[in-house]
């Protein structure tokens, strides 16, 4: 009897002992398509959607919602508050490469606790968010599965208005749903309520991409990536957009490489031009975006140009907006030469321009600059400078004041304000909350001369 329970026990402890694998096996390949099927059926859309499909994801979320605080007197059994509550989502998503990594949109993973992705074969498996880029709606993920089969990536510089295309996603949650139809329009600026923000460069088709649809792919008729879905306006009918797909190649390479988006610095701030805003400053160019500051030692003051010129074009395509320069700009690799075509006193001209990495300390420097503030680290952001005649004398800011926040974000060092602040060369203006005893003030400072 005794032997036999160190039998049993030996079999256990080897159970226990024996390793976990490190990663499932995920079967990808779909059906072949029957071979009874004439050639008339096997259309190009259906050998698309039968290609893609087995890439194609669903992006399962969960969010821990955190209810209020029961209250003893007119709540007492806790029937209408208290405790936690966790919500779940769908979305859809797909394999980008080999190793395990998995392209959705932002809001389809935002605030989520908890990530899984469902692939065709009903495998299931737990997903790391590697990074987001919000003002894309672009989320990286991984999964530890590896030899998984990516969606071939094509290109979207070559994309003509009227080309057939293919959305497949998991609307609704119906897995595996393809919809066609065309190329509506190119370049679009789209506002976002929902996302509160205005989302630039976007593929317009009029393919169905509904709630769950998003974070799938959208292809051309040779079965190859050339936008990612997003369903940004809850309300559209007809409408559905994508962002393009070469856009996203540089930001996926910049979250997989930093864990964010590094945008190359030009050094000049802009704001959009409309043709009101043109017509009261005398100028001839009805849209694009004007520069209202160059930063000194810029790449732009090394371009030679100057606050009032209308940028209107980069690298031939239109720049109708200060968003649409932003999202050029976000794409162009460091120290590459752009051509600008800029109208100044009226007259066209080209301006090259070669983008650099920003400055290390390119926030501190855009801090004295706009708000005339040094800072240090003492028990947080301090105050240690505020400099004659600044926008922040004015205001009335002293030594000893805490710089807490910026742009709505908290910051807790010199190095997260010099960050947020070089993350947001591209803004019109800068928020910084800023504490003085048990008060925080939110103050606004314009990044405009």
């Amino acid at each position: 009897m005794q032997q036999s329970r160190i039998s049993l026990a030996i079999v256990i402890m080897s159970l226990a002992c024996k390793p976990i694998a490190k990663s499932q096996t995920v079967r990808q390949t779909g059906n072949a398509i029957p071979p009874t099927v004439s050639a008339q059926r096997r259309t190009p859309i259906v050998v698309v959607a039968h290609n893609v499909l087995p890439s194609v994801v669903n992006i399962q979320t969960e969010a821990t919602i955190r209810r209020r605080q029961i209250d003893p007197f007119f709540d007492p059994f806790g029937f209408f508050g208290g405790g936690n509550r966790t919500y779940t989502s769908l979305g859809s998503g797909f394999v980008w490469s080999t190793d395990g990594i998995i392209v959705t949109n932002n809001h389809v993973v935002e605030g989520a606790s908890r990530v899984s992705v469902i692939f065709s074969d009903g495998t299931k498996v737990s997903a790391k968010l590697i990074g987001v880029d919000p003002d894309s709606d672009l989320a990286v993920l991984r999964v530890d599965s590896k030899s998984l089969v990516p969606a071939p990536l094509g290109t979207s510089a070559d994309l003509m208005i009227g080309e057939t295309v293919v959305a497949v996603g998991n609307p609704f949650g119906l897995s595996g749903s393809v919809t066609t139809g065309v190329v509506s329009a190119l370049g679009r600026s789209v506002p976002s309520k929902e996302e509160g923000r205005t989302f630039t460069d976007f593929i317009q088709t009029d393919a169905s991409i509904n709630p769950g649809n998003s974070g799938g792919p959208l292809l051309n008729i040779e079965g190859k990536v050339v936008g990612i879905n997003t369903a940004i306006l809850g309300n559209a009918q007809g409408i559905g957009f994508a962002i393009p797909v070469d856009r996203a190649r540089k930001i996926i390479q910049d979250l997989l490489r930093y864990g964010q988006v590094r945008s190359a610095w030009i050094g000049a701030v802009t704001a959009t031009i409309t043709p009101e805003e043109a017509k009261r400053l005398g100028i001839r160019a009805t849209r694009g975006a004007i520069i209202s500051r160059v930063f000194d030692g810029s790449p732009a003051a090394a371009a030679g140009l100057h606050g009032g010129d209308v940028i209107t074009a980069v690298g031939g395509k239109v720049v109708d907006s200060r968003e649409a320069f932003a999202t050029f700009t976000t794409t162009v690799p460091s120290g590459q030469p752009v051509e600008l075509t800029v109208v100044r006193e009226g007259s066209p001209r080209t301006v090259t321009v070669r983008p650099a990495d920003p400055p290390k300390d390119l926030g501190l420097k855009i801090l004295w600059e706009i708000a005339g503030l040094r800072v240090t680290d003492s028990r947080g952001v301090v105050v240690e400078q505020v400099a004659r005649g600044s926008r922040s004398a004015n205001i009335g800011l002293e030594p000893g004041d805490a710089i807490v926040g910026v742009n709505g974000n908290q910051i807790q060092s010199v190095s997260d304000l010099n960050n947020a602040l070089i993350g947001s060369t591209d803004r019109s203006s800068i928020v910084l909350d800023v504490e003085r005893g048990r008060f925080i003030y939110s103050l606004t400072f314009p990044m405009a001369v």
